[in-house]
């Protein structure tokens, strides 16, 4: 299953916990003990950027834990080390958990998600893996038959890359769900999919306008053929129902559970809305908050964006809902032929994708937002998107040097021309990429690019190289989130059926220290949030993530070996969040 539900509970082995009697003034005790473990605490300094180890790191002729047991108390590690130094801080009602050596590493975050997305997709019909228009067609068409008439069927996943050379159109769709209007997502978002029905409910036609950046197929009859591609899928999506507080509500909460459940302790969420804000502020204001949220403000929401130019970014960082960045688009996708290049796609001459004010990049309030202390996370895919959008920051930067603090992302920064390789590292821009898209990409991406071109493509090796930071992450629901997939992918540069032999371009791969910091201490640096989190050890936040694999020692034993594992425990705050059974 793509997203995993808690449904392999584990309940730890607890044993009894007596504190022997002691003179002299009471020892502070634990709430909380974690032993038996295999702990990699991430406290040793970064592998050099071509990858070699730390002296320090815990490696000889193999990786070992740096520690096995941890002592939580007040939502804070107190204490990390083996079990003798655990003694001192057992109480009467510590606790301890015996995690039978199981593997602890700093809390996972999630750097480019989108839960409320993540939420819905559950519920959704799942289109996720499908190879062709037909069995498409036939999941829409089952759920059909127990939806009242009329009524929105709404489905998600469909790969716009791998169907960008035969997309599909309303005529099959509109045969077979003649009676609902039909809303199918694509992957990534970048492509809309109708029927008949569900042009007559938006009132498309012919005559609509269609929003710079985006494209409307047309018929043989010169009528819509329910393919929108980019832009244009609001035209479609806008006509479904909004939902109401209550919808969204369980969507974010469904969301947020299973991102527990899968081990992350926190999510920067990409590009929320007015709605969305609204929801998440009431569950942090209830408690009922399960993950940290990471809030990222879509600047397409220009009310909203206002707001908060008004109000000034959260300063602190200790909240469970946090708002100091907002996301931007410069350019479209590469599968959908969206991302901007500099010269012809290769397999279509002639265009070279859609970007900046042609994609409703708002220049000016990106800008004023970072003037006014936000963090910016800019969409670029394409090659001339990159190069565009890192000019777009280093024109902020010559108004406000102190922008090069900004701790500004790029998201994906998927195809970066040679030339431009040193510029995020020079510009101290952070790239938000993505394993999983890497191993998804590769059926079609150098049709796309080219032999030439692909090289400068999901290139994390060269931009480590030349400075830049690195963090990872899935873009969910447009790709599994799971940690052992996106390690997996990392480390292998290859797909979960293992192909192909030896990886793709696999010169690019990360070691394993590199991608578990990637999803942890980096991507705490890019909330700005690394003096609290990202490593285990005394005064840090109690965020920890519990697997039953040990990823360090089997990314060299046997990385096949990363597909199969599973979260055991995830704890925020020193909470558990997540426990299962076996």
């Amino acid at each position: 299953m793509r997203y995993r539900i808690a449904l392999y509970l584990f309940i730890p082995f607890l044993f009894a916990c007596s504190s022997s009697e002691q003179s002299g003034p009471a020892k502070a005790s634990a709430e909380l003990i974690l032993s038996n473990a295999r702990v990699y605490t991430l406290a040793w300094p970064d592998p050099r950027p071509n990858g070699q180890l730390a002296a320090s790191a815990p490696y000889q002729t193999s990786w070992f834990p740096d520690a096995s047991a941890i002592a939580i108390s007040a939502g804070k590690i107190v204490a990390v080390g083996g079990r003798a130094e655990m003694e001192q801080w057992r109480g009467d009602n510590t606790r301890l958990v015996d995690l039978q050596g199981a593997t602890v590493v700093p809390g996972l975050v999630d750097t480019h998600s989108h839960v409320f997305q993540l939420g819905l997709s559950l519920n959704r019909v799942s289109l996720y893996g499908i190879a062709t228009e037909a069995e498409a067609v036939a999941l829409i068409a089952e759920r059909a038959r127990s939806v009242p008439a009329g009524d929105w069927i709404i489905g998600q996943g469909w790969d716009e890359g791998k169907w960008a050379d035969h997309y599909p159109d309303k005529r099959l769709l509109t045969q077979a769900v003649p009676d609902h209007p039909v809303f199918m997502r694509s992957l990534h978002s970048f492509a809309g999919w109708t029927n008949q029905a569900g042009l007559d409910r938006a009132g498309i036609s012919a005559a609509t306008p269609v929003p710079s950046g985006g494209e409307m197929r047309l018929g043989p009859d010169g009528e819509p053929n329910g393919l929108f591609l980019n832009r244009a899928v609001p035209l479609i999506e806008d006509a479904i129902p909004a939902m109401n507080d209550t919808q969204l509500r369980a969507n974010a909460l469904s969301g947020l559970r299973q991102m527990a459940a899968d081990g992350y302790v926190t999510i920067h969420d990409a590009g929320l809305n007015s709605d969305e804000m609204r929801v998440l502020q009431q569950l942090e204001d209830e408690g009922e908050l399960p993950i940290r949220v990471y809030a990222m403000l879509s600047v397409r929401d220009e009310p909203l964006a206002r707001e908060w130019l008004v109000r000034g970014p959260d300063t602190d960082t200790e909240g469970m809902l946090v708002t100091r960045s907002v996301k931007a688009f410069y350019d479209g996708a590469l599968g959908s032929r969206g991302a901007r290049l500099l010269e012809d796609y290769s397999d279509r001459p002639g265009h070279r994708g859609v970007s900046g004010d042609n994609y409703g990049f708002n220049q000016a309030l990106t800008q004023q937002m970072m003037l006014a202390g936000f963090q910016v996370g800019i969409h670029a895919i394409g090659d001339a998107g990159n190069r565009e959008t890192l000019a777009f920051l280093e024109s902020v930067q010559q108004v406000d040097p102190g922008q090069r603090d900004g701790r500004h992302r790029i998201e994906h920064a998927q195809v970066m021309h040679p030339g431009d390789i040193g510029l995020p590292g020079l510009q101290r821009v952070i790239l938000s990429m993505q394993p999983p898209h890497a191993v998804e990409d590769k059926a079609w991406a150098e049709e796309r690019l080219g032999p030439a071109r692909i090289k400068g493509a999901y290139a994390w090796r060269d931009l480590r190289m030349r400075g830049a930071m690195i963090v990872f992450n899935a873009d969910n629901p447009g790709s599994d989130h799971s940690i052992f997939y996106g390690m997996h992918a990392a480390l292998t540069r290859r797909d979960k059926a293992a192909e192909p032999i030896g990886g793709w371009y696999p010169e690019q791969a990360f070691n394993i220290d590199e991608i578990v910091r990637a999803y942890t201490r980096w991507a705490a640096y890019a909330g700005f949030r690394e003096k609290e989190t990202g490593v285990i050890k005394p005064g840090m936040w109690a965020d920890l993530t519990v697997m039953d694999i040990d990823p360090f020692v089997l990314s060299e034993s046997s990385p096949g070996g990363l597909l199969d594992g599973r979260i055991r425990m995830t704890l925020v705050a020193g909470n558990v969040v997540f426990e299962a059974s076996p």
